[in-house]
């Protein structure tokens, strides 16, 4: 049965709810407001639209799952005035049910659109196993219900529609919208069916096993387990039985995993192991990969817009950018924005706020991005290639390129970050980790159920730091700084070699803005984990990227630290010496795009 909805209601905030896993767009509004939208057409005409439920039961993975979905259609919209469509489903642990994923349908069915919004495989009242957005699976369960909107799929009660727009017979006029979860899903459909006219993923991947698993030295070695991340989402998922009963069988895994896939869970079991033996680790890689959108974006062709947080530990903003790249490397039409916030929180006044395109930029540039490829208005300006969010200042900074690598710093003996290798002095020190984590960058976890976090901090003789001058004049840092190390320690040397990863030398490398204080912080509480390959040869660390503005009168400070509280270390105690002398040191590479250290 169809419920009709007024347009006449007001639709008060649209935005995210980054501190909730399950909710890549939020909808707020004061108790008794109601929701609405601008019209798409004339200002003052009274409208509304339908919200339809269906049941779909399509074959995805070698199963048949069921898909439980929701249909909104615009008030005059038939099959002698068709509009385009945006698909659009949840992120992990929610539903077509929740109000972030409900927000997507109604804010542009509101618009104009018809929407079909449906709970991912494994959610809320679907079918079938959590298979990580496998573009087999979760990918092709997507592309049927793209048949539903060309019109040559029904659903299970019988329901077509003729009154999508298309670009041929079977081809509807559709994008797809949503966060995390419910942003790979749409690479993963797009590298299946190239129906798609339009993406917009949000605070999503591109590499499970970066993501999961960092390495930000060599993605080839196995990284270092972000294990409260991990889990937490794991345990999330292993519960969907029992937060939304089901006698569905299809939810069930037999082999031991209650509702993943049997790679998914053998994945995280083998990382909580806290061993990585060769073949078992390989392994895991390839598949942590394979469902990834690093391994099929080469069959992507939809026009993406990525919008990835500044303020995210689980997918940062390489990930974004690893998309970005490559897909303009294939001549994809891609634009990228980094915005304030992501799975950590971070959400500024004015973000992405759809009841008023007019005032959100990023909110602007979304219903451009479907204005211009799915109503085909070629008048819609998509805006520029890369933006990005300035704290402080407000508003965005816009390029035409991501910035590059522009200044070199050096690590010197003494402990200070200078910009002439001339300036480097002699030195040799020294750390050395504990059997338990003496450093911390978050808990990863601590928003998402409202508990506090301490701040980050480091235990004198666990951590070497590298400290600047004080800055003369602000300086504007936007992307992924890297370091160049080298480091000597016989402890690791002598085990290194086992055939088990998990005898390599793990360290954490961050980037710390002192005040004239002494006050330090790390930006968006982001490290870069790393499982050094040879410990008996230099290696490049690739930063997290960030967007960070330091003030006249701060420092930098480059820090390697022993350990991490929201990752696994070092198996053993391996001491770590730093040598630096002029001719051979340590290096820093900084993108900036205003002012310079030193």
């Amino acid at each position: 049965m169809s419920r009709a909805v007024p347009r006449s209601r007001k639709l008060l905030a649209l935005a995210t709810g980054a501190a909730a896993l399950t909710a890549p767009l939020t909808l707020v509004a004061p108790a008794g407001a109601a929701p609405t939208a601008p019209a798409p057409t004339g200002a003052g005409e009274a409208a509304a639209y339908t919200v339809t439920p269906l049941k779909f039961t399509v074959r995805a993975g070698g199963r048949s799952c069921a898909v439980d979905a929701d249909l909104y259609r615009p008030a005059g919209v038939d099959a002698d005035h068709p509009a385009p469509a945006v698909l659009a489903t949840n992120g992990f642990g929610g539903s077509k049910d929740d109000g972030s994923t409900d927000a997507i349908g109604r804010a542009f069915a509101e618009r104009g659109y018809v929407g079909l919004v449906y709970s991912g495989l494994g959610f809320g009242k679907s079918g079938c196993l959590i298979s990580l957005d496998d573009p087999e699976t979760d990918g092709r369960a997507a592309s049927r219900l793209v048949d539903f909107l060309a019109g040559t799929l029904a659903a299970d009660d019988g329901t077509r529609t003729d009154f999508v727009a298309r670009d041929g017979a079977g081809d509807p006029r559709v994008g797809m919208i949503g966060g995390s979860y419910g942003g790979a899903v749409q690479l993963a459909t797009a590298s299946v069916d190239r129906r798609l006219d339009a993406l917009v993923p949000l605070i999503t991947w591109n590499d499970l096993a970066y993501s999961l698993a960092p390495n930000a030295a060599d993605r080839a070695t196995p990284g270092v387990f972000k294990w409260q991340w991990a889990n937490g989402f794991y345990l999330m998922g292993e519960g969907q039985p029992l937060l939304v009963p089901s006698l569905d069988p299809s939810r069930i895994n037999a082999l031991g995993c209650l509702h993943f896939t049997t790679d998914a869970c053998e994945t995280v079991r083998l990382l909580n192991s806290g061993r990585l033996p060769g073949a078992a680790t390989a392994k895991m890689l390839a598949y942590a990969r394979g469902v990834s959108p690093v391994s099929y974006l080469d069959r992507v062709t939809a026009p993406t817009l990525i919008v990835q947080g500044q303020a995210d530990t689980l997918f940062n903003l390489n990930e974004a950018r690893a998309t970005y790249d490559r897909l303009r490397e294939r001549g994809v039409d891609t634009r990228m924005i980094w915005q304030s916030w992501g799975h950590s929180g971070g959400r500024k006044p004015g973000e992405l706020d759809l009841a008023n395109p007019e005032g959100s930029y990023v909110g602007q540039r979304i219903l451009a991005w479907f204005d211009r490829h799915l109503r085909k208005d070629a008048a819609a300006d998509t805006g520029p290639a890369f933006a990005w969010y300035r704290d402080g200042e407000g508003g965005y900074g816009t390029a035409d390129e991501v910035p590059a690598l522009s200044q070199e710093l050096y690590l010197s003996g003494n402990g200070k970050l200078v910009d002439d290798r001339a300036k480097v002095a002699w030195g040799s020190r020294t750390y050395s980790n504990w059997l338990i984590p003496t450093s911390h960058s978050e808990s990863s976890l601590a928003g998402t159920i409202g508990l506090p976090d301490p701040r980050p901090y480091d235990t004198p003789g666990t951590y070497l730091g590298w400290t600047s001058a004080p800055l003369t004049a602000p300086v504007d840092l936007v992307g992924a700084p890297r370091a160049t190390l080298e480091v000597v320690s016989p402890a690791t040397e002598r085990v290194q070699g086992s055939g088990d990863a998990a005898d390599k030398l793990v360290l954490f490398a961050k980037l710390y803005d002192v005040a004239p204080d002494g006050t330090k912080t790390l930006v968006n509480r982001l490290v870069a984990p790393v499982r050094v390959p040879d410990a008996t040869r230099p290696f490049t660390v690739e930063l997290p990227g960030i967007v960070h503005r330091y003030e006249t009168g701060h420092r930098l400070e480059f820090v390697i630290a022993a350990s991490d509280t929201a990752y696994s270390g070092n198996r053993g105690v391996k001491p770590v010496t730093v040598v630096s002398a002029p001719e051979s040191t340590g290096t820093l590479s900084l993108p900036l795009v205003r002012g310079r250290v030193g």
